[in-house]
């Protein structure tokens, strides 16, 4: 007890550490300036996917509206060698996974502070809309990004959402209305408000609710015998509000207030079982948290960055049967998380760049399960990076130290956890005329077990070690134009990777109950490829084309005398694919989307029952829009899954077939 009542006040030292470096930079002497005329910042920097030391992926609004995009999970997929795992359903649950190495291992940012479930490890995609999105990108191990916190730094890969942020041209406000309906009951209203509030200030508000009946229909298929059924118990009504708040105070720096207010309330419709139609079992979700980011350049070689955030997460499950004594069971996990975070960036000469970032954060979960120990755990993260960069070289290297000490009010708790991570890329222009780039990159990385994986009633294992991950890149990047055939963008990268998975956490029986265990090695070896192209029409029109390969050979390296050894990871299909084509023109955008996936399997033994068919899922989309003097009108239709395809992304959890979507969105 009194080690963590150190920590929490390290931790609140920080805090205050935080607001003394924002006072101090207020009370600056004043400087008189003069604003340079005609200079105006009309595009965000953004990081530059052809030059990065180890793979980024980008996408922003303009593609978003470009293929028609509607959802979060829906952008996602676009990206190579990223798995997202979906229930089924409007509400279904949705899960990042890159490269094969699980949710656990990929971090998911929201406006630069990262987002976390300290009981399961991963987080629901499904709870963060796309319609106030400014940009997603996906980067696979040591970022080239060096100015970013200590916890971007201890993850695999990270997966960063950044929300638009208020551009004021003619007027002094912004209003976006949106409402979209479509298949199974689903209906869907937004608001988007921004307000500037005098010079160095401005405000936002998004708010969108959501609902759905879900039961939409599939094919059960059991031997010979083939029926039509209807999802049940798939419902979902869900409610989402953002307040941001902007101040920009010149040379005394900037900040960004976000409060963040998440409640859904769902069916889980269970898996697909014959002669089991039990479909009852409820889940309430109720996600709120408050953070601030505050960034100062105090001068041409320092610049501050700040943040803080408490979050609080509450979820409910209720199962109502008749095997339960007062005819139902109701499970409350309550989470909180108070974080603060610190980074330096230093030049000390031109081409080379110094960081330094510290993390401190407190994690707790509360339950009224029986025997549930009320883990408290505290979590420090040092990162140390360092850059060299010029016009043809970018050199990148990082070392993390991670320190997680834990208490629990019951029973024993986990050791203390103490580990360096090291990380290296580098990216070279091969020919100063061409934009041909070599990249290679290394990260050792690990993921200290959850909180479900120690403490979980019996099945839980205090002793566990964290699950260490190495990877391996090498790939090569190219961009160019030919403006004689009209072809005004063309870019391709193709990166060959290796990853290796130690202690494997993995679920185990014992003599009466199964165990979690540190016992699983893996192999990952695989191929992603992109290509971009943009062709100049006649009559001001346009065509893109874009398309993804990934090939992944991941194996179970266990025990050499397994069943499963040298046997595909569940759910890795060692194909997997899409293209997307949109046709820009005068009068109605259109855009189709292919994803293709190849055979998985359900459980580690790759056998004949175990098999889950590949499956091509497409979706085609019509937009246009109607600009008048001060607002526009936007229309668009939508057909998901235009070949009618019956397939599972999780097995026994069917996905819909074909169905129908509208939108009408006015901007004022």
């Amino acid at each position: 007890m009194p080690n963590l009542l150190f920590y929490k006040k390290g931790l609140w030292l920080c805090v205050c550490l935080f607001s003394a470096v924002y006072s101090a930079a207020q009370q600056r002497d004043s400087i008189t300036y003069r604003e340079l005329p005609n200079v105006e910042v009309v595009e965000k920097v953004r990081p530059s996917v052809m030059r990065e030391g180890a793979p980024i992926q980008l996408l922003n609004q303009t593609t978003f509206k470009r293929l028609g995009l509607q959802d979060l999970s829906e952008a996602i997929k676009r990206f190579s060698g990223v798995t997202v795992k979906d229930y089924g359903g409007i509400g279904g649950l949705k899960t990042v996974s890159v490269r094969s190495l699980g949710a656990q291992h990929t971090a998911v940012s929201y406006d630069g502070v990262t987002i976390t479930d300290a009981q399961s490890g991963q987080v629901d995609i499904s709870r963060f809309t796309l319609d106030n999105v400014e940009t997603i990108s996906l980067s696979i191990g040591q970022a080239d990004n060096i100015f970013q916190t200590a916890r971007m730094h201890a993850s695999a890969g990270a997966l960063s959402i950044t929300t638009q942020t208020p551009q004021f041209d003619k007027k002094d406000y912004y209003l976006e209305g949106q409402v979209k309906a479509g298949s199974f009951g689903m209906f869907n209203s937004s608001l988007r408000f921004e307000r500037k509030l005098g010079k160095r200030y401005a405000a936002s508000i998004h708010a969108d609710g959501l609902r759905a009946d879900g039961q939409y229909p599939y094919i059960f298929t059991n031997g010979n015998i083939v029926t039509d059924e209807k999802r049940k118990n798939s419902d979902i009504k869900s409610l989402r509000t953002e307040l941001n708040l902007f101040a920009n105070w010149d040379k005394q720096g900037t900040l960004r207030l976000k409060g963040y207010w998440f409640d859904s309330h769902r069916g889980l419709p269970g898996s697909v079982i014959l002669y089991n139609d039990y479909h009852k079992e409820r889940l309430r979700n109720r996600n709120s948290f408050v953070q601030g980011v505050y960034e100062n350049r105090f001068n041409r070689r320092l610049t501050l960055k700040a943040q803080g955030k408490f979050d609080y997460s509450r979820t409910r499950y209720q199962d109502f049967h008749s095997k339960y004594p007062n005819g139902q069971q109701t499970d409350v996990y309550t989470q909180r998380e108070y974080y603060a975070s610190a980074a330096l960036l230093y030049t000390p000469v031109t081409h080379l760049f110094v960081s330094i970032a510290e993390d401190a954060f407190i994690n707790t979960l509360d339950a009224t399960t029986p025997k549930c120990l009320f883990p408290e755990r505290f979590t420090s993260l040092t990162a140390l990076a360092l850059q060299y960069k010029n016009a043809r070289l970018t050199a990148t290297g990082s070392l993390l130290g991670t320190f997680v000490t834990e208490m629990v009010e019951t029973g024993e708790a986990a050791d203390d956890r103490k580990r360096l991570s090291p990380a290296v890329s580098v990216s070279y222009k091969i020919l100063s005329e061409q934009n041909l780039r070599i990249r290679a990159s290394y990260k050792d990385i690990f993921r200290v077990p959850t909180f479900n994986d120690l403490y979980y009633d019996r099945i839980g294992n205090k002793d566990l070690d964290p699950e260490k991950a190495t990877q391996y890149n090498l790939g090569l990047t190219w961009n160019g134009a030919f403006p004689m055939i009209k072809l005004d963008y063309l870019s391709l990268t193709v990166d060959g990777y290796y990853n290796r998975v130690d202690d494997k956490i993995v679920a185990l029986p014992t003599l009466f109950i199964w165990k979690m265990m540190n016992m699983g090695k893996v192999d990952i070896k695989g191929i992603d490829a992109n290509l971009s192209a943009r062709f100049a029409l006649p009559s001001e029109m346009f065509l893109q084309v874009d398309g993804s390969y990934t090939w992944q050979d991941a194996v179970d390296k266990t025990d050499k005398d397994s069943k499963i050894y040298n046997h595909q990871l569940p759910y890795t299909p060692v194909h997997t694919g899409n293209v997307s084509v949109s046709w820009e023109n005068p009068w109605v955008n259109v855009s189709w989307l292919m994803t293709a996936v190849g055979d998985r399997y359900s459980l580690p033994q790759n056998i004949e029952a175990n098999l889950i068919e590949g499956y091509i899922e497409q979706q085609l989309s019509f937009n246009h829009t109607f600009a008048f003097k001060q607002s526009s009108l936007r229309l668009q239709a939508e057909v998901v899954n235009l070949g009618n395809a019956t397939y599972d992304v999780i097995r026994y959890y069917p996905m819909p077939r074909r169905s129908f979507r509208g939108s009408i969105k006015y901007i004022f």
